[in-house]
């Protein structure tokens, strides 16, 4: 419960073009952390969840919409989407966004 484990947890693709893995947030926490590595080309669309989600870009580049906010994020970058807030994503250039 208090360690995680990359490589059992489970993964699988949420749409197509986005691949998931879900680290916390299926036991009743109020947090959520994921790994999420989306195609180039793709776009997750605007969506919600009861889950706080932070996070940090570690591969590649994409338009990160948070609520009313537009932001192009890359490696290094991080965000913090508040439980109920929109957001979604379009990766930008050839390679995936890993965050």
């Amino acid at each position: 419960m208090y360690f995680i484990d990359p490589e059992t947890a489970p993964t699988f693709s949420q749409m197509e073009g986005l691949e998931t893995t879900i680290l916390t947030g299926l036991r009743g926490e109020r947090m959520m952390m994921v790994l999420n590595s989306t195609l180039p080309g793709h776009t997750v669309p605007i969506h919600s969840h009861p889950h706080e989600q932070v996070g940090v870009v570690y591969g590649g580049e994409a338009i990160l919409r948070i609520g009313g906010e537009e932001r192009l994020v890359k490696k290094g970058d991080l965000y913090c989407i508040p439980a109920g807030v929109p957001h979604g994503d379009t990766t930008v250039g050839e390679a995936l966004c890993d965050a």
